[in-house]
């Protein structure tokens, strides 16, 4: 009779340990937390990062599970109106996420550690209206004339340093029957991307961007009539058939060596070099026309946030905390080939390295994304749109300006 009482008792205790082995795991000591992302092509860079943390957050297993790029923001919002979606997210910049976080989907992290390393303009992406930080800024992205280094040293073509020679350099190549400029218009955020790259050249960089987000000065100003005209005429040095072209069918003119020039962001860098390990890859500011310094643009290009719904928040936090670490810095810039959006961070990669110098010496931000994305539709979206018709030869630059300004006034303050 002892006998059994001692081994029911050995039983109870026994139920009671693996009891309160799954409450641990419940109350945060082992968990699974899913990071949402649009950044497929990042999945195995992600996986030695995760790595990295789990050194020293053994207990918390991350897992990386990213979204077709033009699918994420719908899968996205779609599963946050349910209550569910990743517990980290990656949050699309500026004023998306000051709307999600208006929505209530996103969890305040103010005083989160090592938050006070980044700059306010880095982590003005990720605020929401009421003032709150609701994301850690991950990357500074940049926009560029990307060229072959190969076909300018074999026409003997140098980087311009004025329009006037930028202008010149695209003769020159189209004469020799090389594609001057990989550009389509068959997706509208190329254009909206590439006038963010080249208009500050024709309405003047900065002191417009300024003037323009205090409402001192409109989109059907002069300044910015000649951004969309000078965009108009560069048209000719486009490959044949431009309307119907889209992203990858420009990349792969610019790596396949069939177009000189490439007008496109930093996050090519990595994936150009995939495609062909034989390129030579240079870069160039853009040369002011109205005696300016040249520019190159940047912005704070996604942030991750905490799911407003997520269980196990503050997990997430030791993520994002991590996030903010030069550590994290270093290697993210290594797998990546991107600009952390950390101080200090370097790359040993000199065309990275390089670009970093620029946007300490000559940045520029993107005016339409960082200033103009409210509204409904959005201006940016209104700004794509209206380029298109341009492209098409159904709207004149003048057009284009009218209808982005009137876009602007339904919403953005200083135009009210």
């Amino acid at each position: 009779m002892k006998k059994w009482w001692i081994a029911l008792f050995s039983v109870v205790l026994i139920l009671s340990a693996c009891s309160s082995k799954n409450t641990n795991e419940g109350d945060g000591k082992k968990v699974t937390l899913e990071i949402g992302s649009w950044r497929t092509e990042d999945k195995a860079g992600y996986e030695k990062l995760i790595k990295k943390f789990n050194e020293k957050n053994p207990n918390i297993k991350l897992e990386f599970k990213p979204s077709k790029n033009t699918e994420y923001n719908t899968i996205l919002n779609t599963a946050l109106k349910s209550g569910e979606g990743p517990d980290i997210i990656q949050l699309r910049p500026y004023a998306p996420t000051a709307e999600m976080a208006k929505t209530g989907y996103l969890e305040p992290i103010d005083g989160l550690k090592g938050l006070d390393k980044f700059p306010e303009s880095s982590l003005q992406a990720s605020k929401g209206e009421d003032g709150k930080q609701y994301g850690v800024p991950l990357n500074i992205s940049t926009t560029q004339m990307f060229y072959n280094k190969k076909i300018f040293s074999k026409l003997g073509l140098n980087e311009p340093k004025t329009w006037d020679e930028f202008i010149q350099l695209n003769e020159k190549i189209k004469k020799e029957g090389i594609i001057p400029i990989a550009l389509g218009t068959k997706e509208g955020w190329l254009l909206s991307a590439a006038h963010g790259m080249l208009g500050p050249a024709q309405y003047g960089g900065n002191d417009f961007v300024e003037k323009i987000s205090k409402g001192q000065i409109k989109f059907t100003s002069e300044e910015f009539v000649r951004s969309l005209k000078a965009m108009n005429d560069l048209k000719k040095y486009f490959p044949d058939h431009y309307e119907g072209l889209g992203m990858d069918d420009i990349r792969t003119l610019f790596f396949t060596e069939k177009a000189a020039m490439f007008p496109m962001g930093s996050w090519e860098i990595e994936v150009l070099r995939q495609m062909n390990p034989n390129l030579e890859i240079g870069f160039f500011p853009i040369p002011s026309a109205v005696g300016k310094e040249p520019t190159i643009t940047t912005w704070v290009d996604g942030s991750y946030g905490i799911n407003a719904h997520s269980k196990h928040k503050e997990e997430a936090k030791k993520f994002l905390e991590f996030m903010t670490t030069e550590e994290f810095g270093q290697l993210f810039t290594k797998e990546f080939n991107m600009i952390s959006a950390i101080p200090g961070v370097t790359s040993d990669d000199k065309l990275v390295s390089a670009l970093s110098k620029e946007v300490e010496e000559h940045p520029t931000p993107y005016m339409i994304l960082v200033y103009f994305t409210g509204g409904n539709p959005t201006t940016k979206s209104t700004l794509e749109t209206e380029l298109q018709g341009m492209y098409l030869g159904e709207k004149t630059p003048e057009d284009v300006a009218d209808a982005v300004q009137k876009s602007a006034e339904t919403w953005f303050k200083p135009f009210q």
